[in-house]
C-alpha cells in the first residue's frame, strides 16, 4: 500500500491535488527510498553511577537452596560412586599382589634349586678334593663332651 505523497505527487493551477503518472515521471537512476529512512536513532549516554543496587531478599534464599541441593546431589553421587571406585582400586590392588606372588615363588623355586645344586654330595666331595680334606678315621674323632651325659642346664 502507497502512502499519500506517491499518489498526489502535483498540485494543478487550480490548487487540487493531480494524481500523478509515476511511470511517466521516474528518473531511471534514481533509486527508490528505503523503508524508515528517515528515522534516525541517537545513543545517549547514561551515568549510573551514583545508582545503588537494592539487596533482594528472595535471591538470597534462592541462592541458598541452590547450594543445599548441589550438596545433596554431590552427596548421593559420591555415595553411589566409592563403592565402585574402591572396588575397582582393590581389584587392581589384588592383581598386583598376585603378580607378585608369582614373582616370589619364581624365585623361592630358583633360590632352591641353587641350594640343591650347592649342597649336592657330588660337589661337596669336589670342593674337599681341591682343599686336600680328607673324611677322618675312627680314632681322629674328638669328642667335647667326655661324659656323654644328655643333661641340659635348669633354670631355677
Amino acid at each position: 500500500m502507497a502512502t499519500l505523497p506517491v499518489f498526489f505527487r502535483r498540485i494543478n493551477e487550480t490548487g487540487f491535488p493531480v494524481l500523478a503518472d509515476s511511470r511517466l515521471e521516474r528518473d531511471p537512476f534514481q533509486l527508490r527510498a528505503l523503508p524508515q529512512e528517515d528515522v534516525f536513532f541517537h545513543c545517549k549516554k547514561i551515568d549510573n553511577s551514583r545508582l545503588v543496587r537494592e539487596a533482594d531478599p528472595q535471591a538470597r534464599g534462592a541462592c541458598w537452596s541452590a547450594i543445599g541441593a548441589a550438596c545433596v546431589l554431590l552427596a548421593l553421587a559420591t555415595s553411589v560412586l566409592v563403592p565402585n571406585v574402591a572396588s575397582t582400586l582393590a581389584g587392581y590392588r589384588l592383581q598386583a599382589l598376585r603378580v607378585e606372588e608369582r614373582q616370589l615363588l619364581d624365585e623361592k623355586r630358583t633360590l632352591e634349586v641353587r641350594e640343591a645344586e650347592l649342597l649336592s654330595p657330588q660337589r661337596l666331595e669336589t670342593l674337599a678334593q681341591g682343599q686336600n680334606l680328607v673324611a677322618p678315621t675312627a680314632g681322629q674323632v674328638v669328642r667335647l663332651n667326655a661324659k656323654g651325659d644328655s643333661a641340659v642346664a635348669m633354670v631355677k
